[in-house]
C-alpha cells in the first residue's frame, strides 16, 4: 500500500484526488491539505511514500515544497500550468498532471509511481554482485587474475608487482588503484609499498608478516588499521 497525501489550495480539486484515489487499491490517503505549510508540519511527524502536489498554492508554492522536501517522497505533480513541467523534472517527479485530471489520467500516474517504487525495492533487495577477478595490462598482454589467487602487492616505482600461487605479474599501474579496487574485506594496506591478502599471512612477528617465506614491513602509518582489521 503506497501512502500519500493531497496538497492542493483548491477544495474541490482535493477533494477529486481523494474521489479518485478511492478507486485505486493501492492507494491510502492519510490527510488532504489546502496549505501547503500545513502539510509540511503533518510531514514532519508522519511516514508519507507520496505527495499529490499543486504548483501554483500562497505562501509556498509546490516547487519551493520540492526543495524542502528533499527528494523524501514521490511526486505526482497536480497544476494547470504547462510552464512548469521542465522544471519540476529536474526534482524527478513521476508525473506531471494538467488539470482538468482525469481519472484514467490519475490511476496511470499511480501506475507509474508503482513501478519506480518496484524498481528501487528490486535494487535494494538484488545488490550487485561484484567479479572475483581483475584483469591487468602486463607489457603487451591483458592478463586475468583470480582474486583468491593473489598473495600479495608490491609497489615498484610506477609498477606494481602483483604475486599469486603462479607466479608474479608486473603491471603499470599504481597501489592506490588497487586500494580501490581490491575488496577491503579480503586485502589490507600495510606499507606505503605492500598490500597484502589476509587469507595468505602465515603469522606476524614484531612489525612483519611471514607469507610464503617473505617478510613484509608494517609500516608506522599503517600498524594500527591494520591491527584492527585483525582484531588485536
Amino acid at each position: 500500500m503506497i501512502t500519500c497525501i493531497i496538497i492542493d489550495d483548491e477544495p474541490l480539486a482535493g477533494k477529486l484526488l481523494a474521489e479518485y484515489a478511492k478507486r485505486s487499491s493501492d492507494l491510502e490517503v492519510l490527510a488532504k491539505f489546502t496549505n501547503p505549510i500545513e502539510a509540511l508540519h503533518f510531514l514532519s511527524d508522519q511516514s508519507v511514500d507520496l505527495l499529490f502536489l499543486d504548483i501554483q498554492m500562497p505562501e509556498l508554492t509546490g516547487i519551493q515544497l520540492m526543495k524542502i522536501a528533499q527528494g523524501k517522497y514521490d511526486i505526482v505533480l497536480t497544476t494547470a500550468y504547462e510552464q512548469y513541467a521542465l522544471e519540476s523534472y529536474e526534482f524527478e517527479v513521476v508525473d506531471y498532471l494538467l488539470k482538468p485530471i482525469s481519472l484514467d489520467r490519475f490511476l496511470l500516474a499511480v501506475e507509474k509511481v508503482k513501478k519506480r517504487r518496484e524498481k528501487q525495492a528490486d535494487s535494494i533487495s538484488m545488490p550487485v554482485s561484484k567479479p572475483d577477478y581483475i584483469f591487468v595490462k602486463s607489457g603487451h598482454q591483458t592478463v586475468r587474475i583470480d582474486l583468491s589467487d593473489i598473495t600479495r602487492l608490491e609497489s615498484l616505482g610506477n609498477y606494481v608487482s602483483i604475486y599469486t600461487s603462479k607466479g608474479k605479474t608486473l603491471t603499470l599501474q599504481t597501489m592506490s588503484h588497487f586500494e580501490e579496487v581490491l575488496p577491503d574485506s579480503d586485502f589490507v594496506r600495510v606499507h606505503r609499498s605492500h598490500l597484502v591478502a589476509l587469507s595468505k599471512i602465515d603469522h606476524i612477528e614484531r612489525n612483519r608478516i611471514v607469507m610464503e617465506g617473505d617478510f613484509i614491513p608494517i609500516s608506522e602509518g599503517y600498524k594500527d588499521g591494520f591491527w584492527d582489521r585483525i582484531g588485536k
